[in-house]
């Protein structure tokens, strides 16, 4: 959705970070002076020895390599030289984790703490010598380290920066800041005393494009030094090349919100100079346009940022590049960024909730998504134009009013500075009951509509009495302590045919925003959207009871089964369903609209829409008649007329057939408690295990699958953390629903103690006679023991195999030998690594467990018992 809609739904909350300010109650886009770099550098023509290099040098060196590197200058609390760096955190409890496990291990490891990102490196080993640190990672580390590793050079301002120009195995100092490469921190210069008045800072709004990136050239102070150096100052911090004035207005206006300008200005500046690609203003041009929901420009610039900037990444910053992704219709990239921002989020927040529902599962989710059937036919209305038109509401059963931005005055408009369009005020329209178009459309009330923004509308069942979001403003705009102008719900109501002035709700605040008002049908609640104290994301859906007198109860939020840590919002309830937009919950790029039902019991499970109501793109204030499946709702796909667009939708009837019965159905369950299993992936499988569909358990453990083939052999396959892979054979019949019943086991209760030993307790790993191949059964047990030492990684086992009596002794001893090892080797052939394995040994017939030895007569069935692998955990 275009920025003047994504300001007017309370990003204004997620912006405050940008401003340098926190709020614990709101999600923040990241504190950008915390994001940089406190450095700069200064080139000096000085000698230094060889084992030491500048900058430049290392990352020549290092990329000749292939090796993933790094410069960190002036970095306190570690000393120079080259670091081995395998793992980065921002929770120094992890980190410290890790270093003393990898000390376990036999690594000279430690971690370094960079106060200026807050985020902790771990390294394996630290070298003076740049040949010895390469050498070490191209052989990593003598093949002791299997896991990716990078090259950190901290560079604390002492040897580390000098070259020596005679010795030709160093390189040249650069000739100028473009020579010297994008991407090397520059060391702190501090500017002389004695500058000229040409140099001191311009008001902002006297910045122009030629003045972008000025460099000021000063003169060393050392008579000395004059004749054959420079000192070239730069930003003082590598991310925030605050020396460009072009790019101190750009921030200014992103400070302000202005998204739309500082787009143009952040643009300008990385395409005039590439020294602007820091990691700050790389961001903010990305956020610029992901604000004014430009995915594809938003794309541009986040993908740049990645690219550079992988590690220093947020879990915030990886959500906004997996949407752009989403938003460009590249959505098997934004699969693999969004499983990177589970793992990021499960770090930092290891007991939240939204990340039980793993990658994989949402991905399940989003491919049914993608292919749910497209029921619904759309028409762009009449009453659109280039700016933003949205939030249609119904209004005396034939109206619609809606909020637009079309600049209908005879005079000079007033734009809002996020997209550069006229502010937002209400218009109604009549509906033609036919076509359901909209068509000459008049402002609303003179009394409601103001100088700013209004928009978001709701009236009570006898259309007296009215809700509707304004900026907050008195005579001027109001501004909160962190200089944000907020949102307000405003209540009017109808006297004598004319609605009166507006007053605000109680639960209004300066500090925080509501808006996107929605009534129930009886008029007797209020749901509502805010970031108040409380959210759990950066904007949720709250409920207020309406009470007689004016008065409401407390706000009570919605709860994290409709809200998530992003953003929740256009609220529409009617008597069977409550619809909002979100862009938490899993969709197809952008806000997408999500239904859910209700009862008495509370709220059903939360479901996505699909096309055509959801595109790549923004789809919210989405309203419905449940009777005869007519309604509206916003977008700014791709094909609209302007900003954002309002379409009518009519749900599709079909002919009437006979349906097709056969379906296989079930609930899954825990094995030893029988509880149900919410959340859990169900894959549908063919003969030849090819995978047809996938659903996620509900939160009562039930799934289905519908439209399958009469009288065909299917395999349900279950899978949950924690658990082992369960796979169940179904046939299904002609017309039949199919009811199946599984239960899945934890992989924890595999392990269990015998006679004072633990062992994994598969079922029996058999061979057939005279053979130490792997069977098909063995193999699916062996898989539960993969499954175990995953879950566990620090787990040791120890494989014994035996015979029966069958055979010579020593015939014997060599055949269970030989399984001992093929049943290693499949383990190791699963991903594990081979020293958890302390030993592969076969004892023959040494250890028979029944009575069948050499002169005891027994069946076919009681030796095979004997023919066994055991698996026995040394160490976990």
């Amino acid at each position: 959705m275009k920025n003047l809609l994504t300001a007017y739904i309370f990003l204004i909350a997620a912006i405050c970070s940008a401003q340098g300010i926190e709020k614990n109650y709101m999600a923040s886009n990241g504190d950008y002076a915390a994001l940089t770099r406190v450095n700069k550098t200064t080139f000096r023509n000085s000698s230094v020895p060889n084992k030491r290099v500048s900058g430049e040098a290392f990352k020549r060196a290092a990329t000749k390599n292939n090796i993933h590197s790094r410069t960190f200058y002036n970095l306190k609390g570690a000393g120079e030289g080259y670091y081995i760096v395998t793992g980065v955190f921002s929770d120094l409890i992890n980190a410290k984790k890790l270093v003393q496990k990898l000390k376990g291990k036999g690594f000279s490891a430690g971690f370094i703490k960079n106060s200026e990102n807050s985020l902790n490196y771990v390294y394996l080993a630290q070298y003076e010598s740049l040949d010895q640190a390469i050498e070490s990672c191209n052989s990593k580390l003598n093949g002791s380290y299997t896991e990716p590793l990078w090259l950190m050079n901290v560079d604390n301002g002492g040897k580390a920066n000098k070259i020596d120009l005679k010795d030709k195995t160093t390189s040249p100092i650069p000739s100028s800041p473009v020579e010297a490469g994008t991407k090397t921190p520059l060391q702190e210069t501090k500017p002389l005393k004695n500058n000229s008045k040409s140099e001191q800072e311009l008001s902002i709004d006297e910045v122009t494009y030629d003045m972008l990136n000025t460099v000021d050239e000063v003169e060393d102070e050392k008579p000395k030094r004059r004749t054959n150096r420079r000192q070239i100052t730069y930003s003082k911090e590598k991310d925030n090349p605050n020396t460009s004035r072009l790019i101190q207005k750009a921030d200014e206006y992103f400070n302000k919100m202005w998204y739309a300008e500082a787009a143009e200005l952040y643009e300008e500046a990385l395409k005039k100079d590439s020294k602007n690609y820091s990691f700050a203003v790389l961001q903010k041009a990305g956020d610029a346009y992901y604000y004014n929901t430009d995915m594809p420009k938003a794309y541009y610039w986040y993908n740049i940022l990645y690219e550079r900037y992988e590690k220093d990444l947020s879990p915030d910053q990886l959500f906004k590049y997996a949407h752009t992704l989403k938003g460009t219709g590249k959505y098997a990239r934004s699969k693999r960024l969004m499983r990177l921002y589970d793992q990021n989020m499960k770090s930092n927040k290891p007991n939240n909730t939204r990340t039980a529902l793993n990658a994989e599962k949402k991905e399940a989710v989003l491919d049914n998504i993608l292919t749910k059937e497209q029921d619904f036919g759309l028409k762009n209305l009449a009453i659109n134009t280039k700016y933003s038109e949205f939030s249609p509401m119904f209004h005396n059963g034939d109206e619609i009013v809606f909020a637009s931005a079309k600049d209908s005055s005879f005079l000079k408009t007033r734009r809002y500075k996020w997209n550069n369009q006229p502010y937002l005020d209400l218009y109604v329209s009549k509906i033609n009951g036919e076509s359901q178009d909209l068509k000459s459309a008049i402002k609303f009330s003179k009394k409601i509509n103001t100088k700013y923004h209004e928009a978001s509308v709701t009236f009570t069942p006898d259309n007296m009495t009215m809700y509707f979001t304004r900026n907050n403003y008195g005579k001027k705009l109001k501004r909160d302590q962190n200089g944000i102008n907020n949102l307000k719900i405003y209540r009017s109501v109808k006297v004598d045919g004319e609605w009166t002035e507006a007053e605000e709700v109680p639960f209004n605040s300066d500090e925080y925003s509501t808006g996107h008002p929605a009534l129930s049908p009886d008029g007797k609640q209020l749901y509502f959207v805010s970031d108040m104290p409380g959210s759990i994301g950066q904007t949720d859906i709250f409920v207020v009871d309406v009470l007689e007198n004016g008065q409401y109860s407390a706000p009570k939020n919605l709860g994290p089964g409709i809200n998530t840590e992003q953003k929740e919002m256009f609220p529409f309830i009617n008597d069977k369903k409550l619809y909002f937009s979100s862009n938490g919950h899993i969709g197809l790029g952008g806000l997408d609209v999500y239904e859910v039902a209700y009862d008495e019991e509370g709220f059903k499970e939360v479901l996505n829409m699909g096309q055509p109501i959801n595109s790549n793109k923004d789809d919210f204030s989405y309203i419905v008649n449940e009777e005869n499946q007519k309604g509206y709702f916003a977008s700014n796909r791709k094909g609209g007329k302007g900003d954002d667009d309002i379409y009518s939708f009519k749900r599709l009837l079909v002919e009437e057939v006979v349906p097709n019965q056969n379906a296989i159905a079930g609930v899954v369950t825990e094995l030893i408690t029988g509880d149900v299993m919410p959340q859990s992936l169900v894959s549908l499988l063919d003969e030849n295990n090819i995978k047809l569909k996938e659903v996620v358990t509900r939160d009562d453990g039930t799934f289905v699958f519908e439209d399958l083939d009469g009288n065909t052999k299917y395999v349900l396959k279950i899978t949950q953390d924690s658990y082992f892979d369960q796979e169940f054979p179904v046939t299904t019949k002609d017309n039949e629903l199919i009811n199946v019943d599984v239960s899945i086991k934890k992989l924890k209760d595999l392990i269990a103690i015998e006679n004072g030993i633990r062992k994994l307790k598969t079922d029996i790993i058999y061979f057939d006679f005279d053979k130490f191949n792997i069977r098909t059964d063995a193999s699916l047990e062996l898989d539960k023991v993969v499954s175990v030492m995953n879950e566990y990684p620090d787990m040791v086992i120890k494989i014994e195999s035996h015979t029966d009596s069958r055979g010579n002794d020593v015939y014997n001893k060599y055949l269970s030998d030989r399984r001992a090892k093929s049943t290693r080797d499949y383990i190791i052939s699963k991903g594990i690594n081979a020293t958890r394995i302390e030993s592969a040994i076969g004892y023959g017939e040494e250890q028979l467990i029944n009575e069948c030895t050499n002169r005891v007569p027994c069946s076919g069935t009681k030796h095979e018992l004997n023919r066994r692998s055991e698996i026995i955990i040394v160490n976990m």
